[in-house]
Formats: C-alpha cells, structure tokens, sequence
C-alpha cells in the first residue's frame, strides 16, 4: 500500500497514528477519497457523463429486482433554482449544473401490474415505501462513486424532502411517487475545495455477533468528538460544541426537521398508503 493510501485511509478516521489494513484495492481507495463538494464551476455535465453515471447507478442491487426507483435530472436554470429554494434555498442546488433527483417510485410498478390485469395491494404497505428508499440509495451511491471516477463531485441534499408535495407538483411526479433526495453533481471548483470528513471508529459502527452494548461506545464516541473538533478548526468552520452536542440538537425535537416532521402526512398525499 502507497503511504498516500495509508494517509488517506487515516484521514478517513481523523487519526494519523491509525495502522491501515492489509486488504486495500483502487476501489477502495476510491470511496475512501468520497467527500462532499458544495461549490461548482458552470461546466455542464454532458449527456456521456450522465448516461455513465446512470449505468452505474442500474448496476446496484435492486430488491426482487423491481426496480423500484427512477431519478430526474434536472439542468434547467430555473427548475433548479426552484428546486434550491424548496430544499432550504441552498445554493450549490441552485448553481450546479445539474441537479439530480433521486425517486422512491411505485407508479412502475401499479402501472405494469394493472396492464396485466393484476392487483397491486402490496404496494399500499410501508415494506414496498422501503423497498424503493432503499434502491433508490443504492443506486444512487453507486452514481456517487462513478461520477467521482469522472473527476465530478456531488453532495446528497436531503432537503428534497423539506415539502415533498411542492417538489412533486414541480417535477410532475405521478401519485405513489416521491423524492427521496437530491443530488448535485458538478465539476468541483478548485478554488473551494472539499475535505474528507472523519468517520468514527469502527468500533462505534461495528459489531460482531451481537450489538455492542451503548455504554461500550463511549470511548469510541469521545474519539470521534476530538477527530471533528479537528477537522471543524482545519476547515476553519465555527461549529458550537462537539459532534455529540450538535448530534443531540439535530434529534431534539419536530421543530429542528426542516418541515419533515409531517413527512408521513406528505407521503399519504403523494398516495403512499403505508399499512
């Protein structure tokens, strides 16, 4: 492994002493490189790169192999903007060159199932909501990875579902169809470059044969509360108390969701009956 693998993989964990493992591959160093760019060049993503990308996003696993996602892209100017200001008016969606949409979409699936004669009750119980979540994400992660490979950057934007029923009506979505996330997708401005942000240690995430008891965490967590507070003060960004305290924050109650507390609500409007 190349010492520019090992410090990668060390930056992936805010921690220079850390050893890296003995397994590694280009793959690998790929996705350990993966961070989140929110300041693009006017570059248009071209129509090769898109069709690349979403190549790689269908090659992820899809459950039962139904499908159960699509994604918009979305290049027009005021369409984005519109799109920005439903998300929290974020910026970088209003000036990456493209914005991509990604769908929980059973519209297919009723459709396809109706041509044929068939009912579609399942579709009415919160296991096929899940479903297309769920393919949705994977495909997506996987356009994440090619378009980096493209030299492209991204960064998810969650706020897509800060007013579901406005992003619908926007991109003509058909009942049983919801934005899951945004993504923006864009050449990288070299001029505010991104940073891979640490990950605790695996001793938080991983566990082996049984779940680690909370209290067992705690080292772990207390390491990655000092990993942040570093990264926070190289990045230069003033971020008030640990990650921790900014974690508590976020779950503290309906009003810090950004309007997605009645997501459920939103979901029964687009048709998404959740039994």
């Amino acid at each position: 492994m190349s010492h520019a693998a090992q410090q990668l993989f060390r930056e992936r964990y805010g921690d220079d002493s850390l050893p890296a493992p003995g397994a590694w591959s280009p793959i690998i160093e790929h996705l350990l490189g993966h961070s989140s760019d929110r300041a693009f060049l006017a570059d248009p993503v071209s129509d090769d790169q898109l069709t690349a990308i979403v190549a790689a996003a269908q090659s992820a696993a899809s459950s039962s192999n139904l499908q159960a996602w699509s994604v918009i892209a979305v290049r027009n100017p005021a369409t984005r903007a519109a799109l920005a200001e439903l998300a929290g008016d974020q910026a970088h969606v209003r000036d990456a060159p493209l914005q991509l949409v990604w769908l929980a979409d059973l519209a297919r699936l009723e459709h396809i199932a109706h041509q044929d004669g068939r009912a579609s009750a399942a579709l009415d119980y919160l296991e096929m909501f899940v479903v297309g979540v769920i393919d949705a994400a994977l495909a997506a992660q996987n356009a994440v990875a090619a378009a980096e490979s493209l030299g492209l950057g991204t960064v998810y934007i969650g706020g897509m579902r800060n007013k579901p029923e406005e992003v619908a009506a926007l991109l003509d979505l058909p009942p049983k169809v919801v934005a899951v996330f945004g993504m923006c997708v864009g050449t990288p401005d070299p001029a505010r470059p991104s940073a891979v942000k640490p990950r605790p240690p695996q001793s938080v995430v991983l566990h082996h044969e049984r779940y680690t008891p909370l209290e067992m965490q705690d080292v772990g967590i207390e390491a990655y509360n000092r990993a942040m507070a570093r990264f926070y003060e190289t990045q230069k960004m003033n971020v008030h108390g640990t990650w921790a305290v900014h974690s508590a924050k976020r779950v503290a109650g309906p009003e810090t969701l950004s309007g997605r507390d009645r997501l459920t609500e939103a979901l029964h409007n687009r048709g998404f009956v959740l039994k």
